[in-house]
């Protein structure tokens, strides 16, 4: 069965940090684009940020730019979401999806999502 599972979510003080993981089973990520999307309650699911098979990476949200990163490591087939200086308008569910070919802004396009991941900043 092919499927991505994040983790990492959870409850975090304004200013605080997180790493989301997004690991795969069923197949492997070295041959997808991954993005990371989020969802805040009654707003469209909207791109964070995306790395591609090559390495590159594509900022979605300028809100989050010299705040959160993107990385992979293709020998635990886990992509990685760092977010530091996080801010309560970060609050989402934040989701995982795959690619097959380079990192797209269409959230159609992607072929393979995770069941999401909650983050709440909150003091």
């Amino acid at each position: 069965q092919l499927q991505l599972v994040e983790s990492g979510g959870g409850l975090v003080q304004p200013g605080g940090s997180l790493r989301l993981s997004c690991a795969a089973s069923g197949f492997t990520l070295d041959y997808y684009a991954i993005g990371w999307f989020r969802q805040a309650p009654g707003k469209a699911r909207e791109g964070v940020l995306c790395i591609s098979i090559n390495g590159d990476t594509l900022t979605g949200a300028d809100s989050v730019k010299g705040r959160f990163t993107i990385s992979r490591d293709n020998a635990k087939n886990t992509v990685y979401l760092q977010m530091n200086s996080l801010k309560p308008e970060d609050t989402a569910a934040y989701y995982c999806a795959a690619h097959r070919h380079y990192c797209s802004g269409y959230v159609s396009e992607y072929s393979y999502w995770g069941q999401g991941t909650q983050v709440t900043v909150s003091s």
